[in-house]
């Protein structure tokens, strides 16, 4: 009877057990948030003084966590092992299910189509001012780019996901690393703007929070993670799937914020500003400002591993997307390796022909693109559970009040920073 008792306990209380691969998927998760957004949000959190900054470092955690999991929920919420646009379908109904993979869709690619041409762009200057070399024409480096990133994804979910989780350790050491190299320039600067900007201290809150929303946001490998979980652990999923999302989310907020502060303390609002209206990133800044050759040499090695995880990540979710789309398209769809194939000619092909061409318009699609995730992660899972029955448990909590206010707070600030 003892042998029996210990050989179910396992099974009964699988969320408990920590896994090799639930480490994997904290640092896929991490990965996949932390990317090259971060590397712009020092100057966005910082330009508003010190009291928005802390009042937003102190939101991140809750911020990130609460949405996250809400989507996750969603995921799981559903019957079998459904991505997040079956879950739609299968809550709300057949037109739903092809809004939403059009919107989920249309949310991650455009972002797919950014990072594939910030790694030319990173690499090409890379090449011709730390290497002091000619660089190939932009198509074939382009070429050669995207092709060793789709070689990546062509070894399936699972690979992608440990290379994040490879990628993260030299990420994070490098940040911090960079973050430490900073302190002997801290200065009391930012202290003599500790109410914010010109525009005061809600109004720069306000603009702040989609910087701060999207900066972590990993909402593209939720689905494939709760998917992932589902399978492994079946009912225990959930509450596995909320310790990951806590570790990497409590990883993801130390780390960057640190980071965050570091570089705000060592430079002036001014500079900020300056940074802002260059339209450069924080590294780029830094070694401009402090002209150390440790710096330019950091500043794009860090850029490269960012922007390659983050394209690692929002492929999957541009997949899942482009596959439902199609799936939806024909009566008999095709077999899933067949449907895979068909989505990474496509994605290799139009993500080679935009980093070729280097158009100026992506940062504008990036942005219209804000409003659809923030309704995905922060509104859409909220709305699920007052109308699913499998969700009503999640009710009552004043979490869900708190991921709905975040949600229209940013959606109304990217509405009102873009009109």
């Amino acid at each position: 009877m003892e042998s029996t008792k210990t050989a179910t306990l396992p099974s009964t209380d699988a969320s408990t057990e920590w896994r090799k691969s639930d480490t994997t998927w904290m640092l896929g998760l991490y990965g996949t948030a932390i990317g090259a957004g971060v590397l712009f949000l020092p100057i966005n959190a910082g330009i508003g003084g010190l009291i928005p900054l802390l009042i937003m470092a102190a939101l991140a955690f809750p911020m990130t966590f609460f949405a996250h999991r809400g989507l996750c929920r969603f995921v799981l919420s559903g019957r079998g092992d459904r991505d997040i646009t079956g879950v739609v379908e299968e809550h709300f109904g057949a037109g739903a299910g092809t809004l939403l993979t059009l919107l989920y869709f249309f949310a991650i690619y455009p972002i797919l189509l950014v990072y594939s041409v910030a790694i030319t762009n990173t690499v090409e200057s890379f090449i011709t001012h730390q290497l002091h070399l000619s660089p190939p024409p932009r198509a074939l480096l382009s070429l050669i780019l995207i092709a060793g990133l789709m070689a990546i994804v062509r070894f399936g979910k699972e690979t992608i996901v440990k290379t994040m989780s490879v990628l993260v350790y030299p990420f994070v050491l490098v940040l911090m690393a960079l973050a430490l190299f900073l302190i002997p320039h801290w200065n009391s600067t930012i202290f003599h703007h500790a109410e914010g900007s010109s525009k005061g201290l809600w109004m720069t809150l306000w603009l702040a929070i989609p910087v701060m929303v999207f900066s972590f946001n990993h909402s593209p490998i939720i689905s494939a993670f709760a998917v992932a979980k589902r399978q492994e652990y079946g009912d225990n999923a959930a509450k596995k799937c909320a310790r990951i999302l806590a570790r990497s989310h409590l990883m993801m907020v130390v780390t960057v914020m640190f980071f965050v502060f570091s570089c705000v303390l060592s430079l002036s609002p001014e500079n900020l500003a300056e940074a802002k209206e260059q339209n450069i990133s924080i590294l780029s800044y830094l070694a401009n400002h402090f002209n150390t050759p440790l710096m330019g040499w950091l500043a794009p090695l860090i850029a490269m591993v960012a922007i390659t995880k983050s394209f690692l990540g929002h492929y999957l979710g541009a997949r899942e997307g482009f596959n439902g789309l199609i799936a939806r398209t024909f009566r008999q769809p095709p077999a899933e390796n067949k449907l895979n194939r068909i989505t990474a000619v496509f994605m290799f092909l139009t993500t080679w022909l935009v980093a070729t061409k280097n158009p100026s318009i992506l940062g504008m699609i990036e942005t219209l693109g804000g409003p659809v995730i923030a309704v995905l992660l922060f509104l859409m899972p909220m709305y699920a559970i007052n109308k699913v029955p499998s969700m009503r448990q999640y009710s009552g909590k004043i979490s869900n009040v708190f991921v709905v206010l975040t949600g229209l707070i940013a959606i109304s600030a990217i509405a009102y920073d873009l009109f």
